[in-house]
């Protein structure tokens, strides 16, 4: 185990110092959850379009849990569970960072904006393939990219971004689930 944490924090100093200062704007915008607000409201065109406004309602609530379940169990693992530190507070690793984040904060296994994104990836991917041909991989693109710039900015280990990739995508696929059986039910 002790490897495996080792592997993490030398793999997170690698990637995180590969940043410059000319993409740190870049990496920065994309962490930020108020900058995704164009792409929720392209989705909810498309979502619209194919589902009209009931299938829009039920589409918005799956979501709204899907969101909720992802930071609560983020919530849980960071500050009950794990309460492993974020790179930022660990010596040996913190004066090595290039950290451009605003803060820190305490913990940060495993990394909601993983989760979230790829949950949300996987979600809109799969009910929408079928209409929209180059949405999932579209999708899993942008969420790999909001997830990398939290090793980018300092505050997430590879491991957190895995973890809440692999977790993203089990909330994602239940969120289909659930999505597919209320649209067929009461759309």
């Amino acid at each position: 185990m002790e490897e495996l944490i080792q592997l993490d924090k030398d793999l997170f100093l690698y990637l995180n110092n590969l940043g410059t200062p000319f993409w740190d704007g870049f990496w920065l915008f994309m962490t930020e959850k108020i900058n995704q607000a164009p792409l929720v409201l392209i989705l909810l065109y498309f979502f619209y379009k194919y589902f009209g406004l009931k299938g829009t309602i039920m589409t918005l609530v799956v979501v709204a849990a899907l969101i909720t379940v992802s930071d609560q169990l983020s919530n849980l693992f960071k500050n009950v569970l794990f309460m492993r530190p974020r790179p930022c507070q660990i010596e040996g690793v913190g004066e090595f960072t290039r950290f451009i984040a605003e803060r820190c904060g305490r913990h940060g296994y495993f990394s909601a904006h993983a989760s979230t994104t790829m949950g949300i990836a996987f979600f809109t991917g799969l009910v929408l393939q079928k209409r929209l041909k180059y949405i999932f991989p579209l999708m899993v693109i942008w969420s790999v990219v909001v997830s990398y710039s939290r090793i980018y900015i300092g505050v997430h280990y590879p491991g957190d971004i895995i973890t809440g990739m692999a977790i993203g995508i089990l909330l994602g696929v239940g969120a289909y689930k659930l999505h597919t059986f209320l649209i067929r039910k009461y759309v």
